[in-house]
C-alpha cells in the first residue's frame, strides 16, 4: 500500500494497519517516520527488525494532542508545558519520565519516553485517525541517510512494511531537536531546527550534551541513538573545513589524485562554489545564504551519490548561523567524524 496522502479513506486504511500491529511509513515535517503502535511491544520489535536498528535505541512516540503526553508520563517536568506551548506542533522531541503504559520495547529499555507532536498535516491526521500513539524512528535502513521523500523509504524498506503514505518531499529534512527534561536543566541531546537560543527564550538555561558536538568519536553522547554511525552514504565521506579558497583548492587536488587512481569521486558544493570544481560528480546542496535549503537537501544528496556509485565524497563544511550546528552534527555522523582542516 503506497498511497497519496490526501484521501481520508486511505489514512483510515493505514490506521487500521497500525491498530492491527503493522507498520506504516508516513511523512512528517522533518523526515519520513516508520510508524507502529507505541503501546504494542511486538509492533516496536517489528520496527527494530525492519530497520536493522539496535534495540537500545529508543523510539520517539508521536502524538497529536498534549493530553496523550500526560497519559504516558510518570511526571511532567516543570518546563514541559511552556516548551510544548511554544514549539508544538513542531520539530521538537521532549524526554520525560515514563509510566507503565509505554512498554520498554518502545523506550529502548529506558525509564524515560521521548515524545513529539509533528506539525505535518498528514502526520497529524494519520495519528488522529489511527486512534493510537505512534512510535516512529526515521523510515530507513539503520545507518543510512534519513528519507526525505517516499521513494527513499521504498528503496530501503520495500517488502518489510505494510504501507507508505506518500506526502511528497519534507520541509525541514533534519530530524527533530531532542530535549531531555528528565534531569533538571533542559539538555539538548540532538540538535535540530529548534535551536538552543530558541529554547532559552522560553525556559532560560539550556545545556547541550557535549558528546553530540565533539569531533572526537570517543566522546560518547548521552542519547543512545547518537552513539551509532548514522546518515552514512556507501562512499567514504570526508568534510573539508577552512577558508573557501583553501577548501576548493584542496578538494580539486584530492579529487584529481583519487580519479587518477581510478576512484569515482563526488563533491558536495554550494551554489557559490559549484563552478570552481573541475572534476567528479558535483552536486549542489544550495546557497550558503539559505541554510534551510542545505538542511533539506543533505540526505537526498548523500543518497544520490549512492545511485551514482561514488566511492569517495568530499564535502564543504557548513557553519551557518542558525542551524549549522544541526547540519554539521549530521555530516560528522555521516563522515564517521572524518574532517580535515585546511
Amino acid at each position: 500500500m503506497e498511497q497519496q496522502a490526501s484521501d481520508e479513506a486511505l489514512l483510515e486504511e493505514a490506521g487500521a494497519i497500525i491498530r492491527g500491529g503493522g507498520l506504516v511509513a508516513f511523512p512528517t515535517e522533518t523526515v519520513y517516520g516508520l510508524g507502529g503502535d507505541a503501546m504494542n511491544p511486538s509492533a516496536s520489535q517489528k520496527i527494530y527488525a525492519a530497520k536493522g536498528r539496535p534495540s537500545d535505541n529508543p523510539l520517539i512516540v508521536h502524538i497529536w494532542d498534549f493530553s496523550q503526553l500526560e497519559e504516558i508520563a510518570a511526571t511532567l517536568p516543570p518546563q514541559t508545558k511552556a516548551l510544548a506551548d511554544a514549539f508544538w506542533p513542531g520539530p521538537m522531541t521532549l524526554i520525560v519520565p515514563k509510566n507503565e503504559k509505554i512498554p520498554y520495547e518502545t523506550t529502548g529499555g529506558l525509564d524515560t519516553v521521548a515524545v513529539r507532536m509533528p506539525s505535518h498535516p498528514v502526520a497529524r491526521d494519520f495519528i488522529r485517525i489511527s486512534g493510537r500513539m505512534i512510535a516512529a524512528p526515521s523510515a530507513n535502513t539503520s545507518g543510512r541517510p534519513s528519507p526525505t521523500n517516499a521513494d527513499h523509504v521504498w528503496q530501503d524498506l520495500q517488502g518489510k512494511i505494510e504501507g507508505i503514505i506518500d506526502g511528497g518531499s519534507v520541509d525541514i529534512g533534519l530530524e527533530s531537536t531532542i530535549v531531555d527534561l528528565s534531569e533538571g536543566i533542559p539538555t539538548i541531546l540532538r540538535p535540530g531546527y529548534i535551536t538552543k537560543a530558541m529554547l532559552e527564550e522560553v525556559v532560560g538555561d539550556v545545556r547541550i550534551d557535549p558528546g553530540i558536538l565533539s569531533e572526537n568519536e570517543k566522546v560518547r553522547p548521552k542519547a543512545p541513538g547518537m552513539r551509532y554511525k548514522h546518515y552514512a552514504p556507501k562512499g567514504d565521506l570526508t568534510i573539508i573545513n577552512g577558508s573557501a579558497d583553501a577548501v576548493v583548492s584542496y578538494i580539486n587536488q584530492a579529487t584529481a589524485d583519487a580519479m587518477a587512481s581510478g576512484k569515482q569521486v563526488g563533491i558536495i558544493a554550494t551554489e557559490e562554489t559549484r563552478d570552481l570544481y573541475r572534476a567528479g560528480e558535483i552536486l549542489t546542496i544550495g546557497s550558503r545564504e539559505d541554510e534551510d535549503a542545505i538542511a533539506r537537501n543533505l540526505y537526498g544528496i548523500l543518497r544520490r551519490f549512492d545511485e551514482l556509485g561514488v566511492e569517495l565524497i568530499f564535502s564543504e563544511s557548513f557553519s551557518t548561523p542558525r542551524i549549522g550546528q544541526a547540519i554539521m552534527n549530521r555530516l560528522f555522523k555521516a563522515a564517521g567524524h572524518h574532517m580535515i582542516d585546511v
